[in-house]
């Protein structure tokens, strides 16, 4: 099928880095009614079709019933030419970091930032065969990859709209330097980890890349940090929920600081997306008395000019002031400010 034969599929793309609480928030928004938290829909052709790794439900990839539908669906529209493995290969290959200079200069001189390629017809009915077996009018894709949402951005077939979800990076970083297991493969397998140096540097280039690419004041982006999140659930997932046409009164909270969360399958992303349940929102300010001085120097010291963007005081004795929203919790309100 062709773009053209279709409606576009409305996506909501993650933009931010790792570490930020962007898995805890899709599976909130995943609860919303016809909203498909997919976890990390970039590593879907190596975690789920080559590796067949876990999907949020619990069920390996090729087991999942839904996934099995949704890859069914995305054969028979396609027939038996792809090599789906290979496309995983070309993307990370076409994707990488390295040739984001380039992709943001096309892009400021108002060309094509990626080069067309015959995969991006595959990666669009990826989106339409989920939405389609799924009944889903929002996809969440937590990919997070500044190029891969440059990618989705040029698609005829995906309607976008971009949550940039920031955190301090000096939390980030800690959160990197710890042991997670992945909860995803093998018993005791860990999640990789990072050294403070390369977490901070990534979380500058993918947080301002974040800025350049999805300007302030634009309909379609809402920028959050994870620390007014914590300070109010409520308001600030409002705030996303109204920008994608959803109602804010139909997310899961029981409380202000507690949501319910059915099983996602979601297909990649941090171990929290198996969390099901009742889950209490707070806090992981464990960086602040656990983290080496030296270690906060460096991501302090190299994150300084998005500290400031962000307005994240340098002195790390300081919590950053939170920002509250106010709250909209009826259809009624919401309907008329909803981006389509």
């Amino acid at each position: 099928m062709t773009p053209q034969e279709h409606p576009p599929v409305r996506v909501l793309y993650f933009a931010g880095s790792g570490r930020s609480g962007t898995t805890v928030v899709s599976n909130i928004l995943g609860q919303l009614p016809g909203a498909f938290a997919a976890g990390e829909l970039r590593y879907l052709w190596q975690r789920g079709v080559e590796q067949d790794h876990l999907c949020g439900c619990g069920q390996p990839f090729s087991a999942c019933p839904v996934w099995t539908a949704v890859m069914a669906r995305l054969r028979a529209d396609a027939g038996s030419e792809r090599d789906e493995p290979a496309i995983g290969r070309r993307l990370l290959g076409r994707l990488r970091m390295a040739r984001l200079p380039g992709a943001l200069l096309r892009d400021a001189l108002g060309r094509r930032a990626l080069p067309a390629h015959p995969d991006d017809i595959a990666v669009t009915d990826l989106y339409r065969a989920i939405a389609d077996q799924t009944g889903a009018d929002l996809v969440i894709d937590g990919s997070k990859l500044p190029p891969y949402g440059l990618l989705l951005r040029q698609q005829p077939g995906i309607d976008l709209y971009v949550l940039h979800l920031v955190r301090d990076p000096r939390a980030t970083a800690f959160s990197w330097l710890r042991s997670k297991p992945t909860r995803d493969t093998a018993v005791g397998a860990q999640m990789q980890r990072q050294e403070t140096w390369k977490s901070s540097v990534l979380w500058t280039v993918w947080n301002l890349t974040a800025l350049r690419l999805w300007r302030d004041g634009d309909q379609r982006v809402c920028r959050v940090r994870y620390e007014d999140l914590i300070a109010d659930p409520v308001g600030q997932l409002g705030r996303v929920a109204a920008m994608v046409g959803a109602d804010p009164a139909d997310l899961p909270f029981l409380a202000p600081d507690r949501v319910q969360l059915a099983p996602t399958h979601s297909v990649a992303g941090n171990p929290n997306r198996h969390d099901t349940g009742e889950i209490t929102l707070r806090a992981d300010d464990q960086w602040r008395t656990a983290m080496s001085r030296r270690d906060r120097a460096v991501v302090t010291l190299l994150t300084a000019p998005g500290l400031r963007r962000f307005r994240y005081p340098l002195d790390t004795r300081t919590p950053p002031r939170p920002r509250t929203v106010r709250r909209v919790v009826s259809r009624s309100a919401t309907s008329a400010g909803r981006a389509r």
